[in-house]
Parts: structure tokens; C-alpha cells; sequence
């Protein structure tokens, strides 16, 4: 599924022509274009779809829907490790989540 999220802008610059915006998702923190928002300042909210600004929003709906989609695990989903969530649809644990090293892993192998 692809969503379109609320995250709060927290910095802007301009990249290679390119009005750019470092945007926070409740925690997860991804590069977003501005150019449907060109007028969009540092701490203000949006909808932001594939990478994309779309509509501006104000702060409380932005904070009720994060919490909706984190509730829903949407937002898991929808920003989560795609290695982690190939391994879970696969059936199988994601082997680095308690074992980074995969030591146990290894030595159950063995």
C-alpha cells in the first residue's frame, strides 16, 4: 500500500534546481520535493505522497493521523525495512531484530 502521510518540515533547501524538504513522519525522517508546495516554511505540515508534498495541513489533524496510522501499524508498513517485511511475508523471523551479529543464529545452525 502506498500512503499518503502527514510529516511536519524541518529543514528546506534548494538541490540541484530543486526546492527540497527534510520532513518528519513521526520519527522517520525522508527527503520530500516541494515544487506543488513552493510556498511551504519550516515547521509547517503536509501530505506527503511518493516523495512528494501535496497539501498543506494543519498540525493537529497531521498528529491525529500519525497516531491513527501508528496504531494501524500503517506506518510500519508503509516506512519499515523492506528486507524486514520480505522476511515477515516469507514467514520467517527478521534474523537481525534481537541479533544484529547473527551469532545465535549461526550457532543454532550449527
Amino acid at each position: 500500500m502506498c500512503l499518503a502521510v502527514p510529516g511536519r518540515v524541518i529543514e528546506i533547501e534548494e538541490k540541484d534546481g530543486t526546492r527540497m524538504a527534510t520532513v518528519d513522519f513521526g520519527g522517520v525522517i525522508k527527503e520530500v520535493c516541494l515544487e506543488y508546495l513552493p510556498d511551504l516554511r519550516v515547521g509547517e505540515y503536509a501530505i506527503v505522497h511518493v516523495g512528494f508534498a501535496l497539501q498543506r495541513l494543519d498540525e493537529e489533524s497531521a498528529k491525529q493521523t500519525l497516531e491513527l496510522f501508528a496504531e494501524l501499524g500503517m506506518l510500519q508498513e508503509e516506512f519499515g525495512d523492506p528486507w524486514e517485511q520480505a522476511a515477515e511475508a516469507g514467514g520467517e523471523p527478521w534474523p537481525f531484530a534481537d541479533d544484529p551479529d547473527g551469532v545465535a543464529r549461526e550457532a543454532a545452525q550449527q
